[in-house]
């Protein structure tokens, strides 16, 4: 597996290595010890935080220690370089953030100054699908990034508790092992969760514009709809009325065609009919015809709206 932290402890007496010798040492790269006084004066705790051959190395000085002393003191060393170590995993990962982050926010600036001069319905679907795409590309990045970013957090809250339960006492011109943490690991705790913020404000920001814009185009699609809606009952009037039209010319055409039939008749039967004229009955059939033709195509008509009525319904 990967090599996650490797951490050197040596376990000295005072009597072995005196205090003043070691704190007036630096680190082999010219670094200021960290130095402090740990479970209330039993023992002292030195480090530069520096690797060495791949290690780093903290001495601790046994001024009374009782060996579980020494053992809980020694683990929380490991667990604080540990946890430091996890919970910086996350900085490369919100310097890469930070730059998409910036780059996006430009972009939607633009996409926003683009969505007040679109002038057509075509300009704010290409908006759109711009939009949909960042919205993509920056939720992409907020799963990949959100559980490293929460890790952080939890590894650097695990790092707090285990200096605090080292009971630090700080030595005269030594910075102890909290100090130290909020000089180099707070900035970059606060620089994740800052990049988290924003990436988080971002996404929010790109949804309430992806649903404004969305509401843009419905709109301007219910705005056509109601044209074509508005063409197709001006083509329905038109065609109401080509049809009463044409209805009118029907009766005529149909009393026309069964006034000569009833002619033929007549004409045939003019022995029987004397003295009336085949000419006198084919015209008093015309407008009983004609009646007769127009009353049925108006109850037709009515039945037709009936049943679509019922249908609606």
């Amino acid at each position: 597996g990967l090599l996650i932290a490797a951490t050197h402890i040596e376990l000295r007496s005072v009597g072995d290595v005196p205090l003043e010798s070691v704190l007036h040492q630096q680190s082999r790269h010219g670094q200021a010890l960290v130095a402090s006084s740990v479970s209330d004066g039993a023992g002292w705790v030195l480090t530069d935080f520096h690797l060495h051959d791949g290690f780093s190395h903290f001495l601790l000085l046994d001024n009374g220690f009782t060996p579980r002393q020494a053992g809980r003191i020694a683990q929380r060393l490991v667990e604080i370089e540990t946890y430091r170590v996890m919970a910086l995993l996350a900085f490369p990962v919100a310097k890469d953030t930070g730059r998409l982050v910036s780059r996006a926010e430009d972009e939607l600036a633009d996409l926003m100054d683009g969505m007040g001069q679109s002038r057509s319905a075509e300009d704010d679907r290409a908006v759109l699908a711009r939009l949909s795409r960042l919205a993509a590309e920056v939720e992409r990045s907020v799963a990949r990034t959100t559980f490293r970013f929460g890790a952080a957090g939890a590894y650097y809250r695990l790092v707090r508790q285990r200096i605090d339960d080292l009971r630090e006492q700080r030595l005269p011109g030594f910075s102890p092992i909290g100090e130290f943490m909020d000089r180099r690991l707070v900035p970059a705790i606060d620089t994740c969760t800052s990049i988290a913020r924003r990436q988080d404000d971002l996404s929010g920001r790109v949804a309430r514009n992806s649903q404004l814009l969305r509401t843009r185009v419905d709109v301007e699609i219910e705005r056509q709809n109601q044209e074509l809606l508005a063409q197709m009952n001006r083509r329905a009037k038109i065609q109401l009325h080509l049809q009463e039209t044409v209805e009118g010319l029907s009766v005529v055409a149909i009393t026309y065609y069964a006034s000569q039939l009833v002619n033929y008749v007549a004409k045939g039967a003019k022995d029987f009919i004397a003295p009336a004229t085949p000419e006198v009955l084919t015209a008093l059939s015309i407008p009983v015809i004609a009646g007769l033709v127009f009353m049925g195509l108006r109850r037709m008509r009515k039945l037709v709206g009936k049943e679509d009525g019922e249908t609606h319904a």
